[in-house]
């Protein structure tokens, strides 16, 4: 083949020339998603740190500084809205709903894959529709129950409220998970001395950590985005999440105020999108894992 391609005029490609011309062209392709993932965060720093009459010139290209760069709208985030306050409740949300879904889950789940219960598949099914339900159609009895236990207007009516999504989710999530765990494993834990508490602390919670992981993000996010709950359970200034209190708090009628709008959707969106980053090959795993096996 050399001999042929060297007298019709062409040297024979090497195998690194080759390889480097097929990454080239997986890059060529993959170049317009990269660039719609990371316009919007581009966006999002450029308007942050723009000065207000520099984000309404029309008469310029609006991707650029055309005023030198300010921290002006950090500043009125953090001075003139209720901005920590609302990090710190959006943390609280989040850490107690991640951490009552798996204190109600991990069991659930654990029941419906190990104790041979009747119909166990069918309730494991029965409970993940559940997490298909609409959400504003269990708004009205949800209401009921924030009143009844007289939490409106408080961040803790979310955490009451959130687990009804995450649990149902989760349980099924772990079911497929601990279900791929070989019951030999937790038989030798049980000869060894534990029981079978100690053999699902020891044995079967280290070796489904990808599913555990996966729970707590998709409870951690779901915390973190949701808007609907928020804005019918919470409206004091100092008790709502992030979500809530940027639309409603730096939106005034007509008046946007998009420099720092965009300055508090940076600060919260960055940091969990890099920890997400991080989980990520186990959250694939946890979701793939559970839906597969």
């Amino acid at each position: 083949m050399a001999t042929i391609a060297m007298r019709a005029g062409r040297a024979p490609r090497s195998p690194r020339a080759k390889a480097v011309r097929r990454t080239s062209l997986i890059y060529l392709g993959l170049t317009p998603f990269l660039v719609i993932a990371v316009f919007p965060i581009f966006w999002m720093v450029v308007t942050a740190l723009k000065q207000e009459p520099d984000l309404y010139r029309m008469d310029v290209v609006p991707f650029w500084f055309h005023l030198p760069p300010t921290l002006k709208n950090f500043d009125f985030l953090f001075h003139r809205t209720s901005y920590g306050d609302w990090i710190v409740n959006t943390m609280l949300v989040a850490f107690w709903v991640s951490g009552i879904t798996l204190l109600t889950a991990v069991p659930a789940g654990y029941a419906l894959a190990r104790l041979r219960l009747p119909f166990a598949e069918n309730m494991g099914i029965a409970i993940f529709m559940t997490y298909l339900v609409p959400p504003i159609i269990l708004f009205i009895p949800l209401a009921r129950v924030v009143s009844i236990l007289e939490l409106q207007d408080s961040w803790w009516s979310l955490v009451v409220v959130y687990p009804t999504f995450t649990i149902p989710f989760c349980t099924w999530l772990l079911m497929g998970f601990f279900k791929t765990v070989p019951f030999e494993i937790e038989e030798a834990a049980m000869l060894d001395g534990c029981g079978q508490f100690g053999a699902l602390l020891r044995v079967v919670l280290p070796v489904s950590l990808p599913g555990l992981i996966t729970a707590v993000i998709f409870a951690f996010t779901l915390s973190m985005q949701d808007f609907l709950y928020s804005l019918a359970f919470v409206a004091v200034s100092d008790q709502k999440p992030v979500p809530l209190g940027v639309a409603t708090e730096l939106i005034r009628g007509d008046v946007y105020f998009w420099g720092s709008l965009m300055a508090g959707a940076l600060l919260v969106g960055v940091p969990v999108a890099i920890v997400y980053n991080l989980f990520l090959d186990k959250f694939i795993s946890g979701i793939t894992g559970a839906a597969i096996k």
